[in-house]
């Protein structure tokens, strides 16, 4: 009977770790199953406790700082950044006006909804802008201090 509280009690555990998505609770919900291990091979409740303490505290200290280092995002660890997580920062020509309401960008040559990060703002066609962050498909963009191709601006003349 005591394997079926461990397994209770690391279902429970692995069900609030969906809700919290810390990677924290599911480190004790392995230390319930070891020691729901423990206990159907009969190990005194003594002895289950201490494999419940055990696994939970080698599962937290061994794994969660490699899972931690996996989950920052690239630019924080130094490695080279993918995905969108490279977008941000790049520069984009805006091809649709981009408002609050509408706008699309054109970011290494892939067309992307766009919106300004300040809503007051909006940006003609044309016009050069940084892309500040991405939210799902959408770029929020920032006036970017790049000339448009052909022009100088007064300080580099």
């Amino acid at each position: 009977m005591d394997a079926v509280v461990w397994i209770v009690l690391g279902v429970l555990l692995a069900v609030a770790e969906i809700f919290t998505t810390t990677l924290f609770l599911i480190m004790f919900a392995v230390g319930a199953f070891a020691a729901a291990g423990a206990a159907a091979l009969g190990a005194p409740v003594a002895v289950q406790a201490v494999v419940f303490a055990v696994v939970s505290a080698l599962t937290v200290a061994l794994a969660r700082p490699t899972i931690r280092r996996h989950m920052r995002p690239s630019v924080d660890s130094g490695e080279q950044p993918f995905g969108v997580e490279a977008l941000e920062g790049a520069t984009a020509l805006v091809i649709e006006q981009v408002g609050a309401d509408q706008g699309m960008v054109k970011i290494d040559g892939e067309l992307w909804t766009a919106r300004p990060y300040d809503a007051t703002q909006t940006f003609e066609p044309g016009a050069r802008v940084q892309v500040i962050k991405v939210r799902g498909a959408t770029a929020l963009v920032w006036q970017d201090d790049i000339s448009s191709p052909g022009e100088l601006p007064e300080a580099k003349r």
